[in-house]
């Protein structure tokens, strides 16, 4: 073998072992970097939303939520008022409320969660951290 044959093969096996280092990193599977939520959810939760303050009017419409001290509290179309940490155990994304599909949805990977804050599809696998509510008039209570 030639210098410059050997030049070659070298060069064309660095770069064979440089691409299948650069494409391992490229995985579409996102699970790879699951693991436990990055912000821990929050503990003893104790605060109250009032219901007929504007900046809460959400929570007057079924289907509607707001975010407070890390938690989102929602409305569900049945009426009922539910609270959970705002952060998908996936990868700490905020997570929405989707009043029409009555679950709670992570934008980013797609986890969907029941209004119970069990995981009803991935990548999530670890359900929401849930907190209880009371509405007593106009004032709705979270609190753990």
């Amino acid at each position: 073998m030639d210098r410059k044959e050997f030049l070659s093969q070298m060069g064309m096996t660095s770069a064979a072992v440089f691409m299948g280092a650069c494409m391992a990193g490229c995985s579409k599977d996102d699970n790879n970097n699951a693991g436990p939520n990055p912000t821990p959810p929050p503990s003893n939760v104790d605060f109250t939303v009032n219901l007929s303050d504007p900046a809460n009017a959400a929570l007057n419409t079924a289907g509607g939520f707001l975010y407070k001290n890390n938690i989102i509290v929602a409305k569900t179309v049945a009426g009922s008022f539910i609270a959970v940490s705002q952060v998908c155990t996936h990868q700490g994304t905020t997570i929405v409320f989707q009043g029409n599909n009555n679950r709670f949805y992570c934008p980013n990977h797609g986890a969907t969660y029941s209004t119970t804050g069990a995981v009803t599809n991935g990548p999530a696998n670890t359900a929401l951290a849930t907190y209880n509510t009371q509405l007593t008039g106009t004032t709705l209570r979270v609190f753990s």
